[in-house]
């Protein structure tokens, strides 16, 4: 088993909290996790009806590979978001653009509101520290998305982020023994480091 070459992150926001990314331990983080993608709002994050150790089993084989990591993210010590990492090269979406050297592939999918209702700013807020880490800790040069077309909200929320619309691609199926992703007609965006 590899492990995750990107150690835990830290940064304080003034205002908002303190943010933390850390590698996913798929045994401890499980519950959370599997809560998270069995809501329907994560449909387009392919894992609501899967039980949580079918969610756990995904997140302990992708522990297994070097171009494929999982972090889980804190605000101020409360789970706040599920972060992915990813090599596009090694990825489905390689295929679907010409990857540059110091490209990075992410995932995002944020935690629930919860009984305290929307957070004006929140999301902004986590998405800045998320991508500071992965362009200047990680030393990126610039960042892939790939949220499902049907996605208007993610679609949105990235180019707000400051995301720039690519080309709307289908990804291919993968079926592999210990992989099966469908078809996914996608809406790339990219965030280049200034």
């Amino acid at each position: 088993m590899s492990t995750d070459p990107y150690p835990a992150y830290e940064r304080h926001v003034d205002g908002f909290g303190t943010v933390r990314v850390r590698p996913l331990d798929p045994a401890a983080d499980a519950d959370v996790i599997h809560a998270w993608v069995s809501e329907e709002r994560a449909v387009f994050w392919g894992m609501t009806g899967l039980g949580r150790d079918q969610v756990a089993e995904i997140y302990a084989h992708m522990a297994t590979l070097d171009t494929h990591h999982a972090h889980l993210v804190t605000k101020d010590g409360v789970p706040a978001a599920l972060f992915q990492t990813y090599e596009p090269a090694a990825d489905r979406v390689g295929e679907c653009y010409d990857v540059r050297p110091g490209d990075l592939g992410v995932h995002v999918l944020l935690a629930p509101a919860g009984a305290a209702g929307a957070r004006p700013g929140w999301s902004s807020a986590l998405l800045t520290v998320l991508t500071t880490y992965a362009l200047t800790a990680l030393g990126r040069r610039r960042l892939v998305v790939d949220p499902d077309v049907r996605n208007a909200r993610a679609i949105a929320r990235f180019v707000r982020q400051g995301f720039v619309p690519g080309p709307a691609v289908v990804l291919p199926e993968v079926d592999l023994p210990d992989v099966y992703l469908p078809e996914k007609h996608a809406q790339l965006a990219f965030l280049e480091r200034g």
